[in-house]
């Protein structure tokens, strides 16, 4: 949620869209955060966003400093990324089949109950990604309700949620390792109607220490709705 009022320009996050337990899902928030920067956008979060709480935007040229009790949360603007093409473009059925092997399925850890990828909300995005059988590439059907709908298109910030969870790093999935979102940069290259049925797919492109690098992307059937990379920091966490 968007507002300005007598303290200028703030955004809330609702507690339905979470990441971990207590805080945001990171692609949702810093596609909130993006909405104030023309074009694509790249976001760094700074520390979890908090839900429910009133954060401050303040201008800063070109971007925007999101903060909370004046502690910076989130920074964002214009990106100049290069992104890359997806290496496979799998159908429905091939993204729905993949789904269904992702490994924390019956496992609980601190994403199990995320809005966009965890298997047990079923209020939430359900981009629950597995992988493909042959090829490094994860994905899952994108298959947004209305609830996450404003006058007849998807949110721009639901896009940027999607885009977050596939790019999950490969190698942490079905581990004692978490991988939290660092930084997004996005494009969004059209809107996407209510009632779209898209794929997301999400690759790896490499790693250095705690940190890994991923790309990807939503698509129909002939093309690139939205694309995306990311930055990941792996934490330790108990996964029972």
């Amino acid at each position: 949620m968007r507002f300005t009022g007598g303290v200028g320009e703030q955004i809330v996050i609702g507690a339905r869209f979470n990441g971990p337990p207590a805080s945001a899902n990171g692609g949702y928030a810093a596609g909130l955060a993006a909405a104030f920067v023309d074009g694509p956008a790249r976001v760094s979060l700074r520390r979890p966003p908090p839900l429910e709480t009133p954060l401050d935007v303040v201008r800063d040229g070109a971007g925007v400093r999101v903060l909370h009790d004046g502690v910076l949360v989130a920074e964002a603007g214009p990106s100049d990324a290069e992104f890359p093409d997806p290496p496979v473009r799998p159908d429905l059925a091939a993204a729905a089949e993949a789904r269904e092997r992702h490994p924390w399925i019956g496992v609980r850890n601190m994403l199990t109950g995320c809005f966009v990828c965890g298997h047990g909300r079923a209020d939430g995005l359900r981009v629950t990604p597995g992988r493909l059988p042959d090829a490094d590439v994860c994905a899952a059907p994108f298959e947004p309700d209305a609830t996450v709908t404003e006058n007849g298109v998807v949110r721009p910030e639901i896009l940027w949620a999607a885009l977050d969870c596939v790019g999950y790093p490969p190698f942490a999935q079905g581990t004692e390792v978490i991988a939290l979102l660092g930084t997004l940069e996005a494009e969004i290259v059209r809107e996407v109607a209510a009632g779209e049925r898209l794929v997301a797919v999400g690759w790896p492109l490499g790693s250095s220490g705690r940190k890994s690098f991923s790309a990807s992307a939503l698509l129909s059937a002939d093309e690139v709705v939205a694309r995306a990379r990311a930055t990941w920091i792996t934490v330790p966490d108990a996964v029972g």
